[in-house]
């Protein structure tokens, strides 16, 4: 295996630097969490000696926690998390830092997109950033002579801690990871918000298509499917909500969505969004049922919550709508449209960008307090919630950031609140 750095492979390296700069340096100015400590690693080095592999979405938010983890002293190698979410010349621009090499290149087929993660493992980091499990998973299974000088490793979404999780569960996690995803100052904003906004944002440019009065099926009620059916609601759709836990679902109907199983819920569904994390949630009995002209968009990490195999065999022909728009028409002449080869919507679509700059500010905040904390404490091998201490850290200085104050408990009240014996 022999790849090389984006730069070295890209035919105009200096315009795509340049271009990547301009995005990089706007998103900055936007993050305040991530400036704040990346003025505070500047002067203490946390990372010093240290060596980080990240496999990330590479885009211009993700750039400045790379660039702030380089701040911080350490070297830092990075490719994608998928192959359509990449921004060239980000990646770019990233590869021109000094402490980084950026590997992740847009549009590669499946090789070039494992191979980019064996170069950055060829670099031997002692700290891991992942963002659906891939590199954890790829040092396990193919290195593991490296595992005893990892530190710990982060991961950022959803799918990944359930990898992860189910990865602990059988004793096959050799190494501290913290679930990054699943502390407050992630899932409260970037799960709800946005996904919720990224995801319909990304949708509307890629079919210039209103959602006013359209019929949107949410499959999944979890963090991601709140933001969905929430932003959706707002923008004047119907919205239908598929879910498999009990609970979730009675939530969904208490915030007054429809609640129906996904094969009554195709028949009625204008937009299709899946937010599962799992496999075939839109499958051949829903295609058949359908209405013509129906957009199929996946908010989940990885492309396997919309069965493409079965659906291009119920198609007697495709073709490409419009730019990350696929259309499958089937026998009748009904036609589905597949948006970002059913790929991350919010970032594989064309012009897709991602989720807000402010909202990334939080989820990479606690990415960089993280990555501090393996090198001040040491945990054990397995999947570890972020410390609640680090999670305040970053909420105290975005409230700083936007002026906000708010109030403390007094002596008497935290006395309280610690007592067991105060009665009525």
């Amino acid at each position: 295996m022999t790849t090389e750095p984006i730069t070295e492979r890209l035919d105009d390296p200096a315009s795509a630097r340049e271009s990547g700069r301009q995005k990089i340096d706007w998103a900055r100015q936007h993050m305040p969490i991530c400036a704040a400590l990346r003025e505070e690693f500047v002067e203490t080095q946390p990372l010093a000696g240290q060596r980080l592999g990240m496999a990330m979405h590479v885009e211009a938010t993700t750039a400045v926690l790379t660039e702030t983890l380089a701040a911080a002293g350490a070297e830092v190698a990075i490719t994608g998390c998928n192959p359509l979410s990449t921004h060239d010349d980000v990646s770019a621009a990233l590869d021109a830092q000094e402490g980084i090499t950026s590997y992740a290149e847009r549009d590669v087929d499946d090789e070039g997109y494992y191979d980019a993660i064996e170069a950055v493992i060829a670099h031997e980091p002692t700290i891991t950033v992942d963002d659906g499990m891939d590199m954890v998973a790829a040092i396990h299974d193919d290195h593991p002579e490296l595992i005893d000088s990892i530190l710990g490793g982060c991961e950022e979404t959803t799918t990944g801690v359930h990898r992860l999780r189910a990865m602990d569960d059988d004793d096959a996690l050799d190494y501290p990871v913290f679930a990054v995803n699943d502390t407050p100052m992630k899932r409260l904003f970037d799960n709800v918000h946005g996904t919720g906004e990224s995801s319909l944002a990304a949708i509307a440019m890629t079919t210039n298509l209103s959602w006013a009065g359209k019929t949107v099926v949410v499959a999944g009620y979890g963090f991601c499917g709140r933001g969905v059916a929430k932003k959706a609601a707002g923008q004047n759709a119907n919205v239908v909500v598929c879910e498999v836990d009990p609970r979730r679902a009675l939530e969904a109907h208490m915030e007054g969505y429809e609640v129906l199983p996904m094969a009554e819920a195709a028949a009625e569904g204008d937009v299709f969004i899946t937010t599962t994390g799992n496999r075939d949630v839109l499958t051949e009995e829903h295609f058949e049922r359908m209405k013509d002209g129906a957009l199929l968009a996946n908010a989940g990490h990885f492309d396997v919550e919309i069965d493409l195999d079965a659906l291009g065999e119920l198609a007697e022909s495709t073709r490409e709508a419009r730019p990350g728009v696929r259309e499958y028409e089937l026998s009748g002449g009904k036609r589905l449209n597949v948006l970002a080869e059913g790929r991350l919507v919010n970032l594989a679509a064309p012009i897709a960008l991602g989720h807000p700059v402010e909202v990334m500010d939080q989820s990479f905040g606690v990415q960089a307090v993280c990555v501090r904390e393996f090198t001040e404490e040491e945990y054990e091998p397995g999947v570890h919630e972020v410390p609640d201490a680090l999670d305040r850290e970053v909420a105290e200085i975005k409230l700083d950031a936007e002026g906000l104050a708010i109030d403390e408990l007094t002596e008497t009240q935290t006395e309280y609140m610690g007592s067991w014996d105060h009665g009525t």
